[in-house]
């Protein structure tokens, strides 16, 4: 499974190998497919907000910026200057 272009595109490889390696797949799947609906969105959402809620999931924020610092954010996050979570603060 991969998740995302950031790193570009897959290079083409010989499929035989994962039925070799034991009936293995490779997908591509994307958010549209799992929440093409509103209540399929909502019904995710709220699946979402109730494991974070629960603390199995710890969402690290590794940088903050005041909202009025937005535009360096994104120069931020465009520069690969950023790693994890990024929050604007009003």
């Amino acid at each position: 499974m991969t998740f995302g272009n950031a790193s570009g595109p897959i290079d083409a490889f010989n499929a035989g190998i994962l039925a070799a390696k034991g009936s293995l797949y490779m997908t591509r799947p994307t958010l549209g497919t799992y929440t093409a609906t509103r209540a399929d969105l909502v019904a995710t959402a709220n699946d979402l907000f109730e494991v974070v809620a629960s603390g199995a999931v710890k969402i690290n924020v590794n940088h903050k910026y005041a909202l009025k610092d937005a535009a360096q954010a994104h120069i931020d996050l465009e520069g690969r200057k950023t790693t994890g979570s990024i929050i604007l603060l009003p």
